[in-house]
Order: structure tokens, then C-alpha cells, then sequence
């Protein structure tokens, strides 16, 4: 009888058409396996369940009792990322829909006792003092990312990816890309909340064409598209904004990875930043410019007097998933995060790639060694050949190359892996009729459910002190412009 249920609701969840229906079936699905009785319960070998409790306990007496000070010196000690364990990816496989109750109700008294104490019912604390903590508290926490990987034509999924967390209010509001990856980043970060739906449909990425031997959308057609084109169809889709112009636009920090194409030169991570003048269209044709099939760009940029010049003119760029497809690291310096959700749907890189939040079993065992191995004995031959390969600088060039995207890493704390596909590799690197663009949208939407609950368990907290921040600062800088204005008077 209990299989039965069991079978019946992972049908419902298979068969689900909306992130609403697949989580009713995974609730039911953890009733009638009794995992539900594993949530309610606190004990768990994967964290300090003891410790959790004792500070749930210990906020909710500060809170009943309107102790303020008290309630601001418990949250001084009690934000991080990983408190007490509470982060181990373990705590989100048992069940279909969450994770432990004590988690989720702890999270919640966080966020609870922030808002609070961000509020104006709160008197007795000074208002500098107050942002003094929440500073501490964002650079003490972190902050969440999302990266979208290279991806060529599989940068639908991506926009499916999207889709789910941005209809769930859970998309980070920094991000990154590469190759296919920054075409979707840029869609988002350069339109505004009330802009973006269109482009998660499908028949919205799909740009009609007079040529009816051609399908027409964002990347190409079935035959592979022109540099041109490629530039015509962006053109099509991205407003001309530079980076500096899409962040003011959006409030979303957009990261393009772009690598260099010549030797002596460092790869960049294009961003509001770093490079707030430069254009975010030629810093996408750049990132989508595959070593070997389509030409270096040329970076534009905005100068003083608000004209279009070249950057860094003597150099030009490429494919930016060959050096970073996840820039982890420097979002970490950039913008203190340290928490990563990762898209990935490299066709490289996929056939490989191992979710942690997943089950072990011995067949993933199998398969993570026998990648460690292979990593091992590439880079130790390519180090055997360099004095031979020197003799032959393009082949020495792409073993370079070579080494360099298999020795980085591509996973982060949530992983949302594009499944295995059978397509060749035209078609990778071509355009897709809008009955392709729908199944990849549709495949990212089912592939993020899963993990909803597990992002939205893990941002809470970084998302509420943002939001508080931001509330702040804006109120620092009208509080700064009434004064000068009186000074001025």
C-alpha cells in the first residue's frame, strides 16, 4: 500500500506542470514515507541539534521579554553560514520537500528578530549603532551568488533555471556568466523586474526570420550562426548599457567572464566594479566567442563624454568558460560571497559533474575517482610535452587550454545539473526551434524544484540583511542630501 502511494506521488512530481503541484506531491510523498517524522524531530548525527535549540530557546525568551540589547548581543553571536553544522548538504537529501523543522524554525526566528530589530519599534538602540551591527552581520554571513556556466544552445536551460528561483523571489541578486551563460545574465540584469517575464518564454526567444530554410533564435539556426549575426541577435535582445548603467537600472551585479586571447594576458571578470564603463553587449560577444570557431572582440566602453571608444584596444577576448566558467573566488573578494548556486550546463563539463547534495552510492564513488585520475595523468603528460609542444605554439596553446578547463571547478554549495542530452555538437553551437528552446526552459524548471526549498532555507537570512541594508543606506544618502542641501541654503 505504502509503495503504491509512494510510486503514485513520484508520477505526480515527474508529471508535475508548476512548482506548486511538484511540492504538494513531494509533501505527500514525505508523509506516506514517514520523513515527515524525521523533520519534526531534532536529532540528526549531520549537526549540533542541541546547540540549535538552546539558541531558538534563547531568542524567543529575548524576544517575549522586549530585551533589545539582549536580543542584539544573541544575533552578534549567532549569525553564520554554517552555524553549528546547519549547512551539511546531508540535511537536504531524506526528504522531498525541506529539511529538518528545527532548521527552518530557527532561520525564521533570525530573520524574525532582524527585521525587528531593523524596524522603527525600536527605540532604544541608536540608529548608527544598529547599522554598525548589520554591516558586521552581512560581512560576517556572506552573501549568495549565482553562476550560470557555458553552455552554448544549452543556455535555455539556464533561462528555465532562472524562471524557477525568480518566480519563487530567490534569485540572487549577484550573479555570473559565461559564454551562454552571460547572454542569460545579461537578459536579467539589464531589464527590470516588470521586463523580465517575456523573456522565460519560450516563443519570446525565438526571433522570427524571412528565411524559412532557417529557424531563427537568440544564438543561430540549425546551420551554425555568423560572428554578425550573433552580434545582431544580441543586439536585439540587450539594451546598450554599460555595466555601470545596467546595476543603477536593476540593482543586479552582472559578472561576464571573459578570456584573453593572447598570450601575457590575464583573464578579467567584467562587472559594475571593475569595469563600469564598459558595454555589456561586446562584453557577452566576447564571453560567447569559442576559441577556434569564432573571432576575438574588441571590448567597447563609455568615456567622460559619454562616447563609444574601444577598451583596452590592443587586446581582444574570448570564451570565458575556458579559464572561469565559475569565478568563485573573485565574487568572494568582490562581494563577499561565499555561498554559491551554481547552474551548470557546459556540454564538457556535465557528462561529469557530481551533485554533493546527492546520494552517495558506490557508482558516484566510481565515477569522482576515476575523474581524479584522469585530471592526474593529463596534467602530468601536457607537463612531460612542454619543452615539444613549445616547438608547436598553437598545439601548446590548446593543451594549455585544454588544462585549463579540467582542472577548475564547477560546482558549487547548490548544484542544479543539466541532465545528460544527446545532442551533436552542431548543434551546440546552433540555433533551436522553439519546440527545443521550451524542453531545455522546462528541463531547468524541473532540474531547480528539487532545490528550492534548500536555497531558500540557505539565502533567507543573507537576502533579509541585504534588504535591511540597502533600506539603510538609502536612508543614509537622503539623510546626506537633505543636509547638504540646508548647508547649501
Amino acid at each position: 500500500m505504502i509503495l503504491n502511494t509512494t510510486l503514485k506521488m513520484e508520477k505526480s512530481m515527474a508529471q508535475a506542470k508548476s512548482y506548486s503541484e511538484w511540492s504538494k506531491a513531494a509533501k505527500a510523498h514525505d508523509r506516506a514515507t514517514g520523513v515527515d517524522q524525521w523533520k519534526k524531530a531534532d536529532e540528526s548525527k549531520h549537526f549540533d541539534h542541541k546547540s540549535i535549540r538552546r539558541r531558538l530557546k534563547r531568542l524567543s525568551r529575548l524576544w517575549k521579554a522586549q530585551d533589545n540589547a539582549g536580543l542584539l548581543y544573541a544575533l552578534n553571536e549567532g549569525i553564520h553560514g554554517n552555524m553549528d553544522g546547519m549547512g551539511n548538504d546531508r540535511l537536504h537529501q531524506k526528504a522531498k520537500f525541506g529539511t529538518k523543522q528545527l532548521i527552518q524554525d530557527y532561520v525564521d526566528a533570525i530573520v524574525n528578530s532582524l527585521e525587528y530589530l531593523a524596524s522603527e519599534k525600536v527605540t532604544d538602540i541608536p540608529f548608527e549603532e544598529k547599522l554598525d551591527f548589520f554591516r558586521r552581520a552581512q560581512h560576517c554571513y556572506g552573501r549568495s551568488a549565482f553562476l550560470m556556466s557555458g553552455s552554448g544552445a544549452y543556455l535555455y536551460f539556464h533561462v528555465g533555471v532562472v524562471k524557477a528561483l525568480w518566480k519563487e523571489g530567490l534569485l540572487p541578486h549577484i550573479m555570473s556568466g559565461s559564454s551562454g551563460g552571460s547572454v542569460v545574465g545579461a537578459l536579467i540584469s539589464t531589464h527590470t523586474d516588470e521586463e523580465i517575464p517575456p523573456f522565460l518564454k519560450a516563443e519570446n526567444l525565438v526571433i522570427g526570420s524571412d528565411d524559412e530554410s532557417s529557424d531563427s533564435g537568440l544564438l543561430g539556426g540549425p546551420r551554425r550562426m555568423r560572428a554578425d549575426e550573433i552580434r545582431g541577435r544580441l543586439h536585439d535582445m540587450l539594451p546598450d548599457l554599460t555595466f555601470q548603467e545596467a546595476y543603477e537600472l536593476t540593482g543586479r551585479h552582472l559578472n561576464v567572464s571573459i578570456a584573453p586571447a593572447e598570450k601575457h594576458q590575464t583573464s578579467r571578470l567584467l562587472n559594475a566594479i571593475a569595469s563600469p564603463n564598459v558595454y555589456i553587449r561586446e562584453a557577452v560577444m566576447a564571453s560567447c566567442a569559442v576559441p577556434g570557431i569564432y573571432p576575438p572582440v574588441t571590448l567597447a566602453a563609455k568615456d567622460h563624454r559619454g562616447e563609444r571608444i574601444p577598451y583596452l584596444p590592443n587586446r581582444k577576448w574570448v570564451d570565458g568558460s575556458v579559464t572561469h566558467d565559475l569565478p568563485a573566488k573573485r565574487l568572494a573578494r568582490l562581494y563577499g560571497v561565499n555561498h554559491h548556486i551554481v547552474s551548470q550546463a557546459n556540454p564538457l563539463i556535465t557528462p561529469f559533474a557530481t551533485d554533493v547534495s546527492q546520494k552517495r552510492n558506490p557508482l558516484s564513488s566510481i565515477r569522482n575517482a576515476s575523474v581524479t585520475t584522469m585530471k592526474a595523468w593529463l596534467n602530468a603528460n601536457v607537463e612531460m610535452m612542454q619543452k615539444p609542444l613549445s616547438y608547436f605554439p598553437r598545439l601548446n596553446s590548446m593543451a594549455n587550454m585544454t588544462l585549463s578547463v579540467i582542472n577548475q571547478d564547477y560546482t558549487g554549495d547548490i548544484n542544479i545539473i543539466r541532465p545528460s542530452m544527446f545532442w551533436g555538437p552542431t548543434k551546440i553551437l546552433s540555433n533551436l526551434p522553439v519546440e527545443d528552446i521550451d524542453e531545455l526552459i522546462q528541463l531547468g524548471e524541473r532540474t531547480t524544484w528539487p532545490k528550492l526549498e534548500m536555497v531558500r532555507t540557505q539565502t533567507k537570512i543573507s537576502q533579509t540583511l541585504d534588504k535591511i541594508l540597502f533600506e539603510y543606506e538609502t536612508e543614509l544618502a537622503h539623510d546626506h542630501e537633505l543636509a547638504m542641501k540646508r548647508k547649501i541654503a
